[in-house]
């Protein structure tokens, strides 16, 4: 048994007066090291007391820091009195310095209690790790462990693993927290075997990685290691597994989890229902809502804001707003959240005055709007041509306190420049600067852009240099603002030098930037070098493959070229690649059919071609547009063409449904 002390008690009871002490001091208006302390203290050398503020006079004079009030006793206890040094006090010390983070403190104290023999507790280690955790030194956390047998001799269980795993983790080490877990586990003098929460954070760190499989393969190691996964397994395998757009065996883990006798909570089905939300699948939502209901799952704000969400993704605005007044009778409370995804809502929708009347709702309701839902209503208003509303608004935002940052400018710079008013915007950049907002690699994009739109492309240019000099960071985004601007009045060789320079720098570019570089060499008749960029596109990812813009451009080119038959091949190749032509596309090659061909052509025949065969490939979407294209041109499809277009876009049960509502309606 530890010996005990009468010091241990001193000790705990000092160290809370300590504490209360402080707190009652930091909530007073002035600083506590402008208060001096009329406190008297005793040596142990029994000469005369010193009051604090004579001790801290002499400590300035001295390095060495002033030893706490814990500290003191400790270092005076063996001439106080005939009372020995037990080990709880070493114990309540460890404790002290452990929450001051004091780690010089800590390793006097280990030392003392090897000297003199003294018995260590592994809680006492799990005290340090959690202060160097919170002093974000994981590594030191792991030195600590690996002494703790050898150099103190204190059996390390699954507890001080756990507890270090955990510190590890919390600092986003994911990969050395992986290292250490083999590292522990794999040694077998350690003798340490993991529990359910060794697994819960070595799958949080796999799954943060982004190795799912490997989760998965941990998840099912842990009947074989005698652990039964709880619903924090099963939520952090969801999440992973929904980040990684594997929603169906998400959701086949939820079914699972019941069987094995672990009911969910509302928070699993909160991951499940952002993962669905974001996959777009609606239909399994509505049904994931109901299996809540049965399960006794009562939804919760997050439930709402992430349904809400989702359903403001797929442009389904009016069922979202019915939610919230859903979500207001279930005695949900809305919330900054979602206010601000409805008003974002209505902003993608061109209804960002709608936005606005909401963000008044907000106000109203006593809630403080942030910087992001200022930038987006004022981004929206622009895009929208409502230049003096965005301004007022932007004006209201720093009156009623808002704070302005990058975010906020940036939107400003950027609705002035759609507007045409460069110039206005280059003053907000630096009253910006003035404010100590730095300008990112957005403000100074929507600056270049500004400035090309308006035919300046020497300010545009100059802008670029600004940002070097300022050391923003150049992106992908950045990059094609200036090729498309070069491109665009016709400097393709300031163009290329810009692309070599891009790619040089380990840039990939996307397809904006290739569609701008094509068009640039479109323009100067260098159409081979530009069929060498798009060939160059189709071997590469999926954000750099080409789009309807980029073959439009080729067509474009081919047709003044007289180019007939290659256009045709480019349409081939479109199609295979699932790109479906657009108005653009049908009026370029309706253009070059009726100027090109000798006798010239209505171009019917070509559509209704187009239409099937994009029929075919299940391209329903595809195929309409085409349908609306020859109806507005009064080119009529061929019967056979019509009734399967209407055959595939019209479901019978739905357009049954429509007709019986109509008939009730009228007998009602």
């Amino acid at each position: 048994m530890p010996k005990c002390s009468p010091y241990a008690s001193i000790l705990k009871g000092l160290n809370q007066v300590n504490n209360n002490f402080y707190m009652i001091l930091s909530k007073f208006p002035f600083h506590f090291t402008h208060f001096h302390f009329s406190v008297l203290t005793v040596p142990p050398n029994g000469t005369e007391p010193q009051s604090h503020s004579d001790q801290n006079n002499s400590l300035q004079n001295s390095n060495e820091p002033e030893p706490s009030i814990s500290g003191k006793i400790f270092n005076s206890a063996p001439k106080m009195g005939s009372y020995k040094l037990g080990d709880s006090t070493f114990y309540s010390l460890i404790e002290n310095y452990a929450n001051l983070c004091d780690f010089k403190s800590l390793e006097k104290v280990l030392n003392q209690m090897r000297l003199e023999n003294r018995v260590f507790m592994e809680r006492s280690f799990v005290l340090m790790f959690k202060a160097y955790g919170k002093a974000h030194l994981p590594e030191k956390a792991i030195e600590l462990f690996d002494r703790m047998s050898n150099e103190f001799q204190c059996r390390r269980t699954v507890k001080s693993f756990n507890s270090v795993l955990n510190v590890i983790i919390q600092e986003g080490l994911y990969n050395r927290a992986m290292e250490f877990y083999s590292y522990v586990v794999g040694t077998k003098h350690m003798n340490i075997s993991p529990n359910v929460l060794s697994f819960n954070l070595i799958i949080k760190a796999m799954c943060k990685l982004g190795l799912v499989d490997d989760a998965i393969e941990a998840f099912r190691e842990m009947p074989t290691r005698k652990c039964v996964p709880d619903a924090y397994t099963y939520c952090t395998l969801m999440d992973g597994l929904c980040k990684e757009d594997r929603i169906d065996e998400a959701v086949s883990l939820l079914d699972e989890m019941q069987i094995e006798g672990c009911f969910p909570s509302p928070v699993m089905f909160n991951v499940l229902i952002n993962g669905l939300c974001k996959k777009g699948d609606l239909t399994r939502v509505t049904k994931l809502v109901d299996n809540m209901f049965l399960k006794g799952c009562v939804p919760n704000e997050v439930t709402y804001n992430t349904l809400i969400h989702g359903l403001c993704l797929k442009g389904k605005l009016d069922k979202a707003l019915s939610l919230l007044d859903r979500m207001v009778m279930s005695k949900c409370v809305p919330n900054e959240v979602t206010y601000g995804t409805i008003i974002n809502g209505l902003v993608k929708q061109g209804k960002a005055l709608d936005g606005a009347r909401v963000l008044l709702l907000m106000e109203e309701r006593g809630y403080r709007v942030n910087e992001y839902v200022y930038s987006m209503l004022i981004s929206g208003l622009f895009k929208e041509g409502k230049c003096q509303v965005a301004m007022k608004l932007f004006q209201e935002s720093i009156e009623k306190g808002c704070k302005l940052n990058t975010i906020l400018y940036s939107a400003f710079v950027d609705g002035l420049c759609r507007e045409g008013k460069p110039d206005e915007a280059m003053q907000i950049l630096s009253e910006m600067a003035n404010k100590g907002c730095k300008p990112n690699a957005f403000t100074y994009s929507s600056l270049m852009k500004g400035f090309f739109e308006t035919g300046n492309s020497h300010k545009a240019i100059e802008v670029w240099r600004d940002m070097e000099k300022n050391n923003c960071t150049q992106n992908e985004v950045c990059y094609s603002v200036l090729i498309h601007g070069l491109c665009k009045n016709g400097n393709v060789n300031e163009a290329m030098m810009v692309w070599e320079q891009m790619v040089g720098k380990g840039f990939r570019p996307d397809v904006v930037a290739y569609s701008s570089l094509i068009h640039g060499l479109c323009n100067a008749g260098l159409i081979k070098e530009a069929l060498k960029l798009y060939n160059e596109m189709l071997c590469l990812e999926s954000h750099s493959q080409p789009d309807v813009i980029t073959y439009n451009i080729l067509f474009n080119a081919l047709c003044k070229q007289s180019s007939i038959s290659h256009a045709v091949d480019l349409l081939n190749r479109m199609l295979d690649h699932g790109c479906d032509p657009d108005l653009v596309t049908c009026n370029i090659f309706l253009r070059m059919l009726g100027e090109k061909l000798d006798p010239p052509q209505d171009g019917r025949d070509f559509l209704d071609e187009l239409v099937v065969r994009l029929l075919k490939r299940q391209r329903i979407l595809g195929a309409s547009k085409i349908i609306e294209v020859m109806l507005q041109k009064c080119l009529a499809p061929k019967s056979s063409t019509w009734a399967r277009i209407v055959q595939d876009l019209c479901k019978p049960k739905k357009i049954q449904a429509v007709i019986d509502k109509c008939w009730s309606n009228l007998y009602c």
